[in-house]
């Protein structure tokens, strides 16, 4: 019986990450138990076809610490001639009674945040994020993000019509 039980799970976890077709890269970083404000996640991108689209996205893993509504990020895409470009982005990451969005069945909960579609790359691209949460009526940036594990860059290739 356990090796049916085996196979089974076997078979489902094949199934689960072959439907992902789409990733073309897909990265985790952790940032300890809180991310500190200066504090900056860097991925290396590999070199991509650049006769095809993708669309981009950053990946975040929170938990029940996490003491917001919303996330604001800085996104820096460094581009192989030296250009950088810069957005300040906004995510909602919980619901008005207080609880996360994302997916997961624990506490940890793992948000996919639409950041940019169609993009074409040419050459060897960097992605630098870092948090800038503020709280309310106050000016300096929160110091030590709670509730924020891990962070992560994804790329999909676009469908082809």
């Amino acid at each position: 019986m356990r090796i049916k039980n085996s196979g089974i799970l076997l078979l489902a976890a094949i199934l689960l990450f072959s439907c992902d077709k789409k990733r073309v890269f897909d990265e985790y970083k952790s940032v300890g138990s809180a991310w500190h404000k200066d504090s900056i996640v860097t991925f290396d991108l590999p070199v991509l076809d650049s006769t095809k689209r993708y669309d981009l996205f950053v990946n975040v893993r929170d938990n029940n610490n996490y003491p917001f509504n919303n996330l604001f990020l800085i996104v820096a895409i460094e581009m192989p001639n030296g250009f950088t470009k810069v957005d300040t982005l906004e995510y909602q990451m919980a619901n008005p009674d207080g609880t996360l969005l994302g997916n997961g069945f624990s506490d940890i909960k793992e948000s996919k945040l639409y950041l940019k579609e169609n993009v074409k790359f040419r050459g060897k691209y960097k992605v630098h994020i870092k948090q800038a949460v503020r709280q309310s009526g106050k000016i300096p940036g929160v110091q030590e993000l709670e509730g924020i594990t891990d962070v992560g860059f994804r790329i999909e290739q676009k469908d082809q019509k």
